[in-house]
């Protein structure tokens, strides 16, 4: 019934899935790039083993990493962790689920169908309380003539009515209004994947493809056949543990992958790096063997995953939260981060590196680096220090004018 709306709207000039107008949204393109390609279901799309592993890549990273509110004031930013804020964000978003499992359901959402949905509870001040993520299915965005929207969720036989501001909407590439339906869009990739697959399935099925055959100069009778056969079952079944004896003038001809095969495996692995582009994952992240992209290294593709697929996404995530999550009066006061730093806790080295140019350049203090860490605190280290000789900046003319070392001076 939908794909019948969006063709109606596209005939009559509704703009195409980038369009907007008043009643329901189309995020669906209005017709196929290739004709006769089917378009695959999320749990369709799922049972191909490179969506699956974009989709868990990309959520799973971004879900993993700490959500923080805070406090605001002359520039300063304190951890609200008193807050019902830093509570909803950081500890948990509602009664049924762990930030982890709630973000994990929203980026299934937002990478599959190009919008992820959050119904807002709030207290009698307007603050949020919960967050419930509602599927990307069950929503319908509509724009009412006055240009508000408001959000039809079904569940079950009901059907609510939800404003704007109680709904925190995810959106993908779009016109701003609502996300594109990514996965109606990469139709033919996932329509060709599916079909290398189900091919590959026939090839492999019902004992795959003979090893090899056997020839014999004359013919044999059905009893002939099937005593021969019978003693070289061994040979179908890929058993390297018998030793056969060719009698008369038999030969035994091994049989290798023919063309046709060879051209299917090659089109499973551009198949793997045509889906990786349309998630926006390096193929290396997902078990692919072809390394070719972003620098001559693994570190380089994980870095370059970090800086160009998932930071975006996170900021699109923070400010989604200050516009839909937070009072007009929580925004004057506070804001909200997602802490990309956290990626370094599987790198000592790296993470040993950043802290000692921080604190050599007086840029967080021995205490903060601490405190980052999960350290108690110690007296005397919440002091800033010169790059030379790690002095005290308050020190600094002290020690010009003395003209004695540093380390002097420090103690």
């Amino acid at each position: 019934m939908a794909s019948i709306y969006n063709t109606f709207r596209s005939w009559f000039g509704g703009g195409g899935a980038i369009g907007e107008g008043v009643g329901q949204q189309n995020a669906q393109p209005g017709a196929a790039l290739i004709p006769d390609t089917a378009v695959a279901t999320v749990d369709g799309a799922l049972q191909i083993a490179t969506v699956w592993a974009c989709i868990d890549r990309r959520a799973s990273t971004m879900a993993s990493l700490p959500f923080f509110a805070y406090e605001t004031k002359n520039g300063e930013k304190v951890l609200a962790r008193k807050s019902r804020l830093f509570e909803l964000l950081h500890e948990s978003p509602n009664s049924r689920m762990t930030p982890y499992e709630f973000w994990r359901s929203m980026m299934l959402n937002h990478d599959l169908r190009g919008n992820a949905y959050a119904r807002v509870d709030r207290d009698t001040n307007g603050e949020a309380i919960a967050l419930w993520p509602m599927p990307a299915d069950q929503v319908e965005v509509l724009v009412l003539p006055d240009g508000s929207m408001v959000y039809e969720y079904s569940f079950a036989n009901d059907v609510a009515i939800l404003a704007a501001e109680n709904v925190m909407h995810l959106k993908n590439l779009g016109n701003g209004t609502t996300g594109l339906a990514k996965l109606e869009f990469m139709r033919s990739s996932t329509d060709e994947a599916s079909k290398a697959q189900a091919q590959a399935s026939k090839i492999f099925g019902n004992g795959g493809k003979p090893t090899g055959v056997l020839m014999i100069d004359k013919v044999l009778n059905a009893d002939q056949r099937k005593a021969l056969l019978a003693n070289f079952a061994g040979m179908a079944e890929g058993n390297a543990a018998r030793l056969f004896l060719l009698e008369a003038n038999m030969k035994y001809e091994q049989l290798s992958i023919s063309p046709v095969d060879q051209q299917l495996l090659e089109a499973r692995v551009l198949s793997t790096e045509e889906l990786c582009r349309w998630f926006d994952v390096p193929p290396v992240l997902i078990g692919h063997s072809n390394v070719t992209a972003w620098g001559s290294g693994i570190e380089q593709i994980v870095q370059g995953f970090y800086t160009l697929s998932l930071r975006p996404m996170l900021v699109n995530i923070e400010q989604a939260v200050r516009k839909r999550v937070m009072t007009s009066r929580q925004r004057a006061t506070m804001t909200v981060e997602i802490s990309i730093d956290a990626l370094l806790r599987g790198n000592p080295v790296q993470r040993s590196e950043t802290y000692a140019k921080l604190l050599q350049n007086g840029v967080i203090t021995i205490a903060e680096a601490r405190q980052l860490e999960g350290w108690p605190y110690m007296a005397g280290t919440n002091v800033l220090h010169a790059q030379s000789n790690l002095v005290p900046l308050n020190m600094l003319g002290k020690q010009v004018a003395s003209g004695g070392s540093g380390a002097n001076i420090a103690q």
